[in-house]
């Protein structure tokens, strides 16, 4: 017997589903920065939930920094709900002297943008980016792994690999941030940036995301698999990035042909 036309019945709980659809309502723009949610009691009658389970679904979402409450006052929305992050941006090298172009670009939407890296190893990495590298099986990449934070709250995990053959020899081996970012290196080496190609998925994050990315609950991650290619379709860089999907978005423009 086949679903019906409505779809599977939603198994979560009562205020979980709460949660989801006010949270829906945050991110699509319904309730806007400062506004405040619908009272306890008009919640109740919305979703024939008792005063318990409405105060869950609430409590999620202040766990999830989408909304703010104060005994005794009504739970607003808070002043930044998503970010919307323009990857297309951060691709080309910076200006001569000028910092990562990721940090310029993510502080035009306020806060201040920073970077933590947390290691730099020689490593057998996962095969998707093996195949993506040109990679033969148990090859040895070099591995940069660094948290990218807006205001000191973490925002993205990012796993930036690179063949050995490219990255011997260079800043990319040292255990520092690179200055003007590694666009900007890999480009004063002879590899400029030619061509970056993004998958992006939304995943259940890994037990090492949860954690860096400080998440609040199992909601899924932002999860974008980028090549970056130099002259002759060489690869360069592959980065794997995660983000919280819940407070940021991803844009993309494109041209027609």
């Amino acid at each position: 017997m086949g679903h019906s036309e409505a779809g599977a019945a939603d198994r979560r709980s009562l205020h979980e589903r709460i949660a989801a659809d006010l949270r829906d309502e945050i991110m699509s723009g319904d309730l806007t920065p400062g506004d405040n949610l619908p009272s306890t009691t008009q919640l109740k009658a919305r979703f024939d939930a008792s005063s318990a389970t409405v105060q869950k679904a609430l409590q999620l979402l202040k766990e999830e920094r989408l909304v703010i409450g104060r005994p005794g006052a009504a739970v607003t929305v808070r002043p930044r709900r998503q970010r919307t992050m323009y990857p297309a941006a951060y691709m080309a090298p910076a200006a001569t002297g000028a910092p990562y172009r990721w940090l310029t670009e993510a502080s035009k939407q306020g806060g201040q943008a920073s970077t933590k890296l947390l290691e730099v190893a020689e490593t057998v990495p996962p095969a998707d980016v093996a195949a993506a590298l040109n990679l033969a099986e148990g090859e040895v990449a070099l591995l940069r792994r660094q948290l990218l934070l807006i205001d000191d709250e973490p925002v993205e995990l990012v796993k930036c690999y690179y063949p050995l053959g490219v990255a011997r020899g260079t800043a990319l081996m040292e255990r520092r941030r690179i200055k003007g970012g590694t666009p900007t290196l890999l480009a004063g080496l002879g590899f400029p940036p030619r061509l970056s190609v993004d998958k992006v998925a939304a995943r259940v994050p890994t037990q090492e995301e949860y954690s860096a990315l400080q998440l609040p609950s199992g909601l899924p991650v932002l999860r974008t698999f980028r090549v970056l290619r130099t002259d002759n379709d060489q690869p360069v860089e592959v980065a794997v990035m995660a983000k919280a999907g819940h407070l940021y978005e991803l844009q993309y423009e494109f041209t027609a042909e």
